[in-house]
């Protein structure tokens, strides 16, 4: 059996990972920080805090955001 190919925003998590060093658990939890944020000021708030870049910002707010809803 394939395993099945990740899409979306998880599809990002192996390279967040890899290059922030930290799981993804981590930041969830920097999320819920600011939870009640919108979209783009929770993405600025990764990309200032954390030096993250726009697209793997982007990737985990719209996780956060689907599965926080």
């Amino acid at each position: 059996m394939a395993d099945e190919k990740v899409t979306g925003p998880a599809s990002y998590f192996p390279s967040i990972e890899k290059k922030y060093g930290q799981p993804i658990e981590h930041w969830m939890r920097e999320l819920e920080k600011v939870a009640d944020r919108k979209h783009m000021e929770q993405v600025a708030y990764l990309k200032n805090e954390f030096g993250i870049g726009h697209g793997h910002a982007n990737a985990l707010v719209g996780w956060f955001r689907e599965h926080n809803s």
